[in-house]
């Protein structure tokens, strides 16, 4: 029993660099293997890019992404602030969304580098883009070291921008196609819930307690 007791610590007597769990020390890897990815793609992604729109977006989102994996490297290491906050992704697309479907020809895998375009880079982005999105929200959870977990958990809006200019982007040039349902439809399911005005009768604390 005592020997349980003295491998029990807690945080302000680890010291900054250790501050951090063992599940978090594995998420964290897995963030920062998944970032250079992201990087690393976006880099191979740039000798075939042709519309200078798309590159504007990857080089924009290159260096923005790389940022974020320099202050999570930092915060992770030290396990203090990093050298700046979090910043904020802006991007440059309006937000108007072409609804519909429109003719296309059937998609199908390429048979050589000959066959790359810009529809299909864009399309890896938005890829990779959600993904780390969705990596960064649930890593962020089992985060014990609270800077570590901010920088995590901030830098998930950021991915999330990035996705949305990515999805415009398609969606004007008709690769993301997005369909609507028939208006009595979207209406029945717009209205399907709605708020509550009453103050719930809340039940008292184990008053059904066995």
């Amino acid at each position: 029993m005592a020997a349980t007791r003295g491998m029990i610590a807690q945080s302000e007597q680890v010291g900054h660099q250790l501050n951090h769990g063992g599940h978090e020390m594995f998420d964290v890897h897995e963030v920062l293997s998944s970032t250079t990815n992201v990087l690393d793609s976006y880099m191979m992604f740039r000798s075939f890019v042709k519309d200078p729109e798309l590159m504007d977006i990857l080089e924009r989102q290159y260096s923005f992404i790389l940022d974020q994996y320099n202050i999570t490297c930092e915060c992770f290491s030290t396990g203090q602030d990093p050298s700046h906050h979090t910043k904020k992704y802006m991007m440059k697309q309006s937000n108007d969304v072409i609804y519909g479907l429109k003719p296309s020809q059937p998609k199908k895998p390429i048979q050589s580098v000959n066959d790359i375009k810009d529809s299909g880079i864009a399309c890896h982005m938005l890829g990779l883009i959600k993904s780390s999105a969705s990596m960064l929200a649930m890593s962020a959870l089992e985060v014990t070291n609270p800077v570590v977990r901010r920088v995590l958990a901030d830098s998930v809006p950021n991915y999330i921008e990035m996705a949305y200019e990515i999805f415009l982007y398609e969606n004007k040039q008709h690769q993301y196609q997005v369909p609507q349902l028939a208006q009595q439809d979207m209406n029945a399911m717009s209205n399907a819930y709605t708020t509550m005005s009453m103050q719930p009768q809340m039940p008292i604390a184990g008053q059904y307690r066995q």
